[in-house]
């Protein structure tokens, strides 16, 4: 059975395109670069609580100027971090 956990590398990607027989590739989203100002207040906010509320995700992202969906990542990407220092 093929088992993915839906990521894929960029070339793979391509390279299924191909053989199934599609000539639209999908783009993938560019990578967000934070500022320094965004990365401290999400590291502050974490600090205080590893997993934040739908309400406090829309306050901090309107505050920040990203998107839920961004937040929601940056915690998820962050509580992996944690773990793996552990």
């Amino acid at each position: 059975a093929d088992e993915s956990s839906g990521y894929e590398s960029e070339s793979a990607g391509g390279e299924r395109a191909a053989a199934e027989g599609g000539t639209r590739e999908r783009q993938r989203r560019a990578r967000t670069a934070f500022t320094s100002e965004q990365v401290c207040r999400l590291e502050k906010t974490f600090q205080r609580q590893k997993y934040l509320g739908a309400s406090e995700r829309r306050k901090l992202a309107a505050a920040l100027q990203l998107s839920e969906i961004q937040i929601k990542t940056w915690f998820q990407n962050r509580r992996m971090k944690l773990k793996r220092q552990i």
